[in-house]
């Protein structure tokens, strides 16, 4: 079973809209509604992909049980959420004809000291059949910034594989507790070390403790430093889309690629070619199974393996 954590849950919203103008009213062609927040995204794209996945973090209030109703429809998530007073936050996220897209986030609840140690307790419970855990996503208020950080060392200690995707604060104290990989994207990537160069601020954050660090570079692909060597997973064509999802399902493919103990380049080619269907889209958490098919083989991972 692979975990997915996302401690900052939501009811993605999503609109379409002919184009998006100031001070105007639109009229919305089109409303979808789906269980949201990154681990839950990377959770539907490995359920498609066949994988046994659990999903956790928090949950609540009158979003919170419309949330969970669209998860029981969700074929192979199991939903282990924890609940909690508040009410779950949502995000609205505003699609044009021409792919470009407008995102409103909501904080989330404020999460109580006592629920968050029931959540570090059911945590430890669902490591014990985890073969690996995604930590994603941002904070809601009340957690400790180190959360992550914690999360990380309780997933090593038990030895189970853990992937960090997030940003600020929370990502530069979890590189510090040694996650297995880091998956940023080349802004979170530039912030954390302060170079705009992708490459030397991936081996700067591997220093800072990340085994492997993953970065996403939009459409010049997937960016790999690992122990085993350094690769870039390039798409045939860049594609016009929602590139909302594109993160998630890059993380479900390296997540899945790793439970099933396949080589770093065959891993970055599965993920960047998920990635790159996720943008035709509409929603995360989805993508285009035909397009993926069609670019496995196409995505070229050029690098090269580390000296025995």
């Amino acid at each position: 079973m692979i975990l997915t954590v996302t401690l900052n849950t939501a009811l993605d919203i999503t609109h379409r809209v002919r184009d998006l103008r100031p001070h105007t009213t639109h009229r919305v062609t089109e409303v979808t509604e789906r269980p949201g927040g990154k681990g839950l995204n990377v959770a539907r794209v490995l359920a498609t992909l066949g994988h046994e996945v659990t999903v956790t973090g928090f949950v609540g209030g009158t979003t919170g049980r419309a949330l969970q109703d669209q998860l029981t429809r969700t074929p192979g998530v199991v939903d282990a959420l924890v609940p909690v007073e508040g009410s779950t936050r949502r995000t609205i996220t505003v699609v044009e004809a021409t792919g470009d897209t407008t995102q409103l986030n909501e904080p989330g609840p404020l999460i109580a000291p006592a629920e968050w140690l029931a959540f570090q307790e059911a945590y430890e419970d669902l490591l014990r059949s985890a073969s690996a855990v995604a930590l994603c996503g941002s904070l809601p208020p009340g957690i400790p910034v180190g959360a992550y950080a914690t999360l990380i060392r309780t997933a090593r200690t038990r030895g189970v594989p853990v992937l960090l995707d997030t940003s600020g604060e929370p990502l530069r104290r979890g590189v510090a507790a040694r996650p297995d990989i880091v998956k940023p994207n080349a802004d979170e990537l530039a912030e954390l070390t302060g170079s705009h160069e992708p490459s030397r601020a991936a081996r700067d954050v591997r220093r800072r403790g990340a085994h492997a660090v993953v970065a996403s570079l939009g459409p010049e692909g997937l960016l790999a430093h690992t122990p085993e060597g350094h690769w870039q997973a390039t798409p045939p064509r860049p594609l016009r889309g929602n590139p909302t999802g594109a993160g998630d399902a890059a993380v479900a493919g390296l997540l899945s690629a790793l439970t099933e103990n396949l080589p770093w380049p065959t891993r970055l080619t599965r993920a960047g070619a998920l990635s790159a269907a996720a943008v035709l889209s509409p929603v995360g958490g989805e993508f285009d199974q035909e397009l993926y098919e069609e670019l496995l083989p196409q995505v070229a991972v050029t690098g090269e393996a580390t000296a025995a």
